[in-house]
C-alpha cells in the first residue's frame, strides 16, 4: 500500500526543497512546537501584506529589498505548511481550504502592488486575476479526477522568483540609474506569463479528458 506521502504526491506541488536538511529540520521544530498548519498558511499572507506594503508605500531601495525577503518568507510558509501537515502527520479537515485560499490572497497582494508601483495597476489587476485563473484550472482538473498540474510557464514559483529578482534588480537599477526597467518588465511578465499558463494548463487537461474517453 502507498504511503500517505505518495498519495498525496499527484496533488503536491513537486519541490526540491522539501527534501532538503534546512526544510525538514524547520518543519519537525514547528511539530514538536504543536503549530497547526492552517497558522502557517495564515502568516504567509501576513509577510504578503507586509511586502506588498513595502513595496507601495515605500518607494525605496529598503522598501524593495524588505518586498523581496518577504516573497521569500512567504514561500517558505507555504513550503512549510504542507510538510508539517503530510509528514508532520496533521492535517485537518480544513486544511485543503488553508493551502488556496491563503495562496490567492498572497499572489494578488504582490501582483496588484506592483502593478501600482510601476503606475500599471491595469496590468497588475490583470496579471492578479490570471494569477488566480492558473489555480483555479489545476484545481478543477483535479476536481474532475486528474492529476493537479502545476506547469508553467508562470506557476507560482515563477511568478515570485520573478518579483525577487525584479525587486533586488530593482533596487540596484534604483541605486545606479534612478529608473525601474526591471519591476516593469516584471509586471508584464508575470501578467502575459500567468495568461499563458492558464492556456497551457487549460489545453492539457482538455487533452488529458479526451484520453480519458
Amino acid at each position: 500500500m502507498a504511503s500517505p506521502e505518495q498519495q498525496e504526491a499527484p496533488n503536491r506541488r513537486p519541490l526540491a526543497s522539501r527534501s532538503t536538511g534546512w526544510a525538514r529540520f524547520l518543519a519537525s521544530v514547528l511539530v514538536r512546537a504543536r503549530v497547526a498548519p492552517n497558522a502557517i498558511s495564515v502568516v504567509s499572507t501576513v509577510f504578503a501584506a507586509g511586502g506588498a506594503a513595502s513595496l507601495y508605500f515605500l518607494s525605496t531601495i529598503p522598501g524593495l529589498l524588505v518586498t523581496a525577503a518577504c516573497v521569500q518568507l512567504r514561500l517558505l510558509c507555504n513550503l512549510l505548511d504542507g510538510m508539517v501537515a503530510i509528514e508532520g502527520k496533521r492535517q485537518s479537515a480544513t486544511g485543503a481550504l488553508y493551502n488556496e485560499i491563503p495562496d490567492r490572497v498572497a499572489d494578488s497582494l504582490f501582483i496588484v502592488a506592483l502593478g501600482y508601483y510601476v503606475n500599471l495597476p491595469e496590468v497588475g489587476w490583470f496579471g492578479a486575476l490570471a494569477a488566480a485563473v492558473t489555480a483555479y484550472i489545476r484545481v478543477l482538473g483535479g476536481s474532475l479526477g486528474l492529476p493537479q498540474d502545476f506547469r508553467g510557464p508562470m506557476a507560482k514559483p515563477h511568478r515570485m522568483a520573478v518579483l525577487t529578482a525584479a525587486c533586488v534588480l530593482g533596487a540596484i537599477e534604483w541605486w545606479l540609474r534612478g529608473s525601474q526597467w526591471a519591476l516593469i518588465a516584471a509586471t508584464w511578465i508575470i501578467a502575459v506569463g500567468s495568461f499563458a499558463t492558464c492556456c497551457t494548463r487549460a489545453s492539457a487537461m482538455a487533452q488529458q479528458l479526451r484520453w480519458r474517453k
